[in-house]
């Protein structure tokens, strides 16, 4: 049996103001598992997490978990969800099949609202391709 995660980490683009939109709106929030929110390929990431791919981070939203887990793209903004009181619910269901279709599209639709809004980000932006 696994080991529960007790805190998890979001690398988030600092240069992206949706990013820092929804790193503002996820400290709002009560949290039943403690997010600590820091921005990606920054030094304090690359300290904290030194195998990992830094410039991968800055294309898609990544989530460490404490015990080494990391979670990208739709997983990753699942377990945020997971990890917010008022959101558990919704995070389980978004993790089903019926539920997945809508987490893809709203990953989708964030990243090309972050292409569309955000400033040059050499690369950064692109939208994802949706598996198969």
């Amino acid at each position: 049996m696994g080991v529960p995660v007790k805190r998890l980490t979001v690398l988030y683009d600092a240069q992206c103001p949706l990013c820092v939109h929804l790193r503002h709106w996820l400290l709002r929030q009560r949290q039943l598992v403690p997010l600590d929110l820091v921005p990606a390929a920054s030094e304090e990431a690359r300290r904290r997490f030194p195998a990992l791919d830094h410039e991968a981070t800055l294309r898609e939203i990544t989530v460490v978990g404490d015990r080494g887990q990391v979670y990208r793209s739709t997983a990753a903004w699942i377990v945020c969800l997971w990890a917010l009181a008022e959101y558990r619910p919704k995070a389980h269901w978004l993790s089903t099949p019926a539920g997945q279709p809508f987490a893809k599209v709203t990953v989708l639709a964030a990243a090309r609202y972050r292409e569309l809004t955000a400033a040059s980000c050499e690369g950064r932006c692109e939208v994802p391709v949706p598996p198969g």
